[in-house]
């Protein structure tokens, strides 16, 4: 049995979203980054970063979400394509890595500045408003006439974008679905599958801490922690 160590952000509900499309067993196992319990010893050594999600299956440890896609993709051998096709492995991993180098970390930023920071700095709001943007071009660029982002086929790059571009009105505005209409198909095709409904809901089924007070502010940003 997998556990699947997860909260309700955007990373881990698209390992969750995959964990519901194959079928494998997991047990969930909720870590509430507002209390600090990733930082907690026992998850540190799970994942030494203090981030969610991770998973362990049996002796295999495994932390940062695209790398639990491409894990959980090749042990249940859906999702992705063989490793005997080249053009095909070698399209979805670009793609992968464009999520996980591009869309989360500016998508991320974009949310701490716009919602987050204690006070405004209107430089780094811009700056990754406009990096957020950029990268959403691509992807809207990229799906015209597509229904899926590689292969012609849903995969785990699909899941790993769907992550984030749910949360694209927080992240962007709230008229920001008008301005990427290949975008918006893509997501709603996903949010429409059985499993994305059961990967949304999965945190419904913990407590976690709701208010973003000022405890929870200086454990999630420690760098306020130090300046105080």
């Amino acid at each position: 049995m997998i556990r699947f160590y997860f909260n309700g952000s955007p990373n881990p509900t698209k390992v969750a979203l995959l964990l519901e499309e194959t079928g494998l067993a997991y047990e969930p196992v909720a870590v509430d980054t507002r209390t600090g319990a990733q930082f907690a010893p026992g998850y540190l050594a799970i994942n030494p970063n203090g981030k969610v999600p991770a998973i362990v299956d049996g002796d295999a440890v495994v932390f940062d979400s695209n790398a639990i896609l491409l894990y959980l993709a090749e042990k249940s051998g859906q999702f992705i394509p063989p490793a005997s096709d080249a053009k095909a492995r070698g399209e979805l991993l670009s793609w992968l890595m464009f999520v996980a180098s591009g869309i989360g970390p500016y998508f991320g930023q974009a949310v701490h500045f716009k919602h987050f920071a204690p006070e405004p700095v209107p430089y780094a709001h811009d700056r990754y408003q406009y990096e957020a943007d950029r990268h959403l071009k691509v992807v809207e660029g990229h799906l015209a006439g597509r229904d899926w982002m590689v292969g012609g086929a849903y995969s785990i790059v699909d899941m790993a974008l769907w992550g984030w571009i749910r949360m694209l009105p927080f992240v962007l505005g709230d008229d920001a679905w008008s301005r990427y209409p290949n975008v918006r198909k893509l997501h709603d095709a996903v949010a429409s599958r059985p499993a994305a409904a059961r990967a949304v809901a999965l945190k419904d089924r913990f407590t976690f801490k709701a208010q973003m007070d000022d405890e929870a502010r200086a454990i999630m940003f420690g760098h306020l922690k130090k300046a105080g």
